[in-house]
């Protein structure tokens, strides 16, 4: 087969061809380059293109993230999408004989009368408690009513009332068997079955054996349960499963009940911490997410709790509002406040600026986040700024070694300090125009430079820290607990958590031992129920310690 050969002057045309045409359109490009006008258009149309492309790749991450969750994450096991590998029955387009299709249905009618069944068996059951093992250790204790101290030989005694709590020391429960005595007086003995006329006095049950009515839980297993799930992040029914190891079937439900019945036990305290804290000059305020059953969505929906800290007595709560973050919320918890309120970037605490008595400052840890989150996308600028904010710390680590007094540290960061965060102020003016504005850098920039007047005014006083970092460690016992029990049954039980962290958080401020202090709590709180003398702030961790140290 002959080949065919192109014509070399042919194609030594077409190059030649080419060539002048590229020429042209250089030479074109060239003159609209020279053309003022037309380089800003170009400008303005690239800086556009590369906006657009930054959203597009954000857009994209935020798809790859949630399809790496859908994929790799964790997923219910009670629906399973069909996988069309598996091998499967198709019922459809199966012949049934009369005498098959006959049995099938009812199969179905009885299948469906057992779920009718137990439904109603499940409405009708009633909760019994049951006894305490019998093979349980008991510790006796008995009680005498205050009536017959002296003068025994006028009273006979009868059948005494009998209470058993369920207490707990580490390792091992064991039953306290309150022996209470009962006596009647011998002249009116034969009146013994008319129960108005005689003259019957019982032992009395002090509070402290009993601190929930009607209920067997001694103090020490209260105390072990919320200390087990508020510290040490055990759930529930992971407790519940542990004491099964040591032949105590404590039911899910009565468990829960117990919690709720804690939680009112201990609200009034908690409502005394949340005055005194909100009573001094310096806050720390943060939140973070609790998941929340909501029943009418029947999913686990993000609520907030929020926390607020003092400073310098190291006291703090929580406080949870039907799951929101809105304004509204800090509104109303913070509305008697007046002080210095440290804070992160986030909105709402930007009303603050304009309330009087209220001097919101900020932090730089979250500045400093900002900063380092940004490296990747240009590091020459964002490593600048992470050795301005380090060189603030520098300040403060110097302060922390030689020990100075609050008013000497002022004194060291308006020396020091202050000169570097007048000049970083004026490098973030700069830099903002020269960056994209959507770019993590420039975001960085825009929010330390939004809330520029809170980061500053730290040096103003040597009391203030220079960050809300001791706030957000006191969130992480919440961050830890909500990984290991998951979620709140509902708003209520969010409530009463906000109780029991709040005052265990109290605790770990102050070096309190947990069990300890519930212990001597659970068996005290009742003791200030009528006399209105006394101060439940006594009972707080940091008054607890100082009385028995």
């Amino acid at each position: 087969m002959q080949e065919n050969k192109e014509n070399p002057n042919e194609l030594l045309e077409l190059l030649l061809e080419k060539c002048d045409r590229l020429y042209q359109e250089n030479m074109l490009l060239k003159g609209k380059l020279e053309d003022r006008t037309d380089v800003d258009a170009l400008k303005s149309s690239y800086e556009e293109t590369i906006s657009e492309k930054d959203e597009k790749i954000i857009d994209l991450e935020k798809q790859v993230a949630y399809l790496r969750r859908r994929i790799w994450g964790k997923s219910s096991e009670r629906f399973i999408k069909e996988d069309p590998r598996q091998r499967r029955i198709d019922f459809d387009g199966l012949d049934l004989l009369p005498e098959e299709q006959e049995r099938a249905e009812e199969a179905k009618a009885e299948i469906e009368s057992f779920r009718e069944r137990r439904v109603k068996e499940r409405v009708k059951r009633k909760p019994v408690r049951r006894p305490l093992p019998e093979d349980l250790p008991r510790v006796e204790e008995h009680l005498y009513p205050e009536e017959v101290s002296e003068g025994k030989d006028a009273w006979t005694e009868l059948e005494p009332e009998i209470t058993e709590v369920l207490e707990y020391e580490p390792g091992k429960c064991y039953v306290r068997r309150i022996v209470r005595h009962k006596y009647v007086l011998k002249d009116k003995a034969s009146q013994e079955s008319q129960k108005e006329s005689s003259p019957i006095v019982t032992a009395s049950l002090p509070t402290k054996y009993q601190p929930i009515a009607r209920s067997y839980a001694g103090v020490s297993l209260l105390a072990e349960l919320m200390i087990n799930k508020y510290v040490n992040h055990l759930p529930f029914y992971r407790q519940v499963q542990m004491l099964k190891q040591m032949k105590i079937n404590l039911p899910p439900p009565t468990v829960n009940g117990w919690f709720k019945d804690t939680a009112d036990l201990l609200r009034p305290l908690y409502y005394r911490l949340k005055e005194l804290v909100l009573a001094t000059d310096y806050i720390q305020v943060d939140e973070t997410t609790v998941p929340v059953i909501n029943n009418e969505k029947h999913k686990t929906v993000n609520g907030y709790m929020w926390m607020v800290r003092s400073v310098m007595d190291k006291q703090l709560f929580f406080h949870y509002d039907h799951g929101s973050r809105a304004q509204n919320v800090a509104l109303s918890l913070l509305k008697d406040f007046r002080g210095a309120m440290q804070t992160d970037g986030y909105g709402v605490y930007k009303m603050y600026e304009y309330k009087k008595g209220v001097l919101p400052l900020g932090c730089w840890a979250h500045a400093r986040r900002k900063f380092e989150e940004s490296l990747k996308n240009d590091r020459i600028r964002a490593e600048y700024a992470l050795e301005q904010i380090g060189l603030l710390y520098e300040v403060e680590r110097e302060a922390d070694e030689r020990s100075l007094s609050y008013e000497e540290r002022a004194k060291l960061r308006e020396s020091h300090a202050y000169p570097i965060m007048v000049a970083f102020e004026k490098w973030l003016v700069n830099e903002y125009k020269k960056v994209l504005p959507k770019s993590p850098i420039g975001k960085a920039i825009k929010y330390c430079h939004s809330i520029y007047h809170r980061l500053s005014r730290y040096h103003l006083d040597g009391r203030y820290n220079i960050d809300n970092n001791m706030a957000e460690n006191s969130l992480r016992g919440l961050a830890l607990g909500r990984k290991n029990y998951l979620f709140c049954g509902n708003h209520d039980a969010a409530e009463d958590a906000a109780v029991i962290y709040s005052l265990l958080g109290c605790c770990k401020a102050a070096d309190v031992n947990f069990r300890d202090w519930m212990v001597y709590v659970l068996s005290h709180i009742h003791d200030y129920d009528e006399d209105y003398t006394m101060d439940l702030a006594e009972l707080l961790p940091l008054n607890y310690l100082q009385k028995n140290s």
